[in-house]
């Protein structure tokens, strides 16, 4: 390996920046810039979680139940209980607004499901097992670590309710990435979470829902 591939895979000046050239580059660009890194420091894919789907009906429906299923448990129970407002005030104006909402889906599949999963849990979850190592306690630190920078990435945008959301979606997330260790029916999961958002939006219910249980 050379030098600068080393360099990369390494936690000196240009691992560093490496790491935190890939989280401020948006959810796309981040994820291609993490393939690339994987391609330079010759990081198999597996190791990112990028695992080929052992049974793929199997993992699109158990993510897309679970990704749909959370959205509901967070929306009506965790995001009351912490006083959340009922609207998600900075994604309100895509309610109805039929222009704006194809491009928004795109966004939430591509660069939420599959983006934010490969940055966030693949290449942050590799980078924190090379430095922390795989005990009991270094799982844990990891899940913990990746779910409060996850949620801090959500706050610029979305404020305190984005972070709260983003805290408990990365908790999970992170959760089933550890036990499982593949992406694949995670990436799934985040992006019927974030469609179920999404829709929850544009056709008007975020209030009736939020109100399910707690009014």
């Amino acid at each position: 390996m050379s030098d600068f591939r080393a360099s990369l895979k390494q936690f000196g000046p240009i691992g560093i920046v490496a790491i935190v050239v890939i989280l401020f580059t948006g959810n796309i660009i981040g994820a291609i810039l993490v393939l690339l890194w994987a391609s330079e420091t010759r990081t198999p894919w597996r190791t990112l979680g990028l695992v080929s789907p052992r049974n793929w009906p199997k993992d699109i429906a158990v993510g897309l139940v679970a990704g749909i299923a959370l959205k509901f448990v967070v929306k009506a129970i965790v995001m009351p209980l912490l006083g959340a407002s009922a609207i998600n005030a900075a994604y309100h104006g895509l309610q109805g607004n039929a222009a704006a909402l194809p491009m928004m889906l795109f966004m939430v599949i591509v660069g939420g499901g599959v983006g934010e999963e490969i940055i966030w849990r693949g290449f942050l979850f590799e980078r924190l097992r090379a430095l922390l190592g795989q005990s009991a306690r270094a799982k844990i630190a990891t899940v913990l670590i990746t779910a409060a920078l996850f949620a801090s990435a959500h706050f610029s945008d979305q404020g305190l309710a984005g972070s709260e959301q983003a805290v408990c979606t990365g908790l999970v997330f992170g959760i089933w990435y550890t036990l499982g260790g593949r992406l694949w029916p995670i990436m799934i999961a985040h992006a019927a979470y974030d469609v179920a958002a999404v829709l929850m939006i544009y056709f008007g219910v975020e209030e009736s829902i939020a109100g399910m249980f707690f009014r």
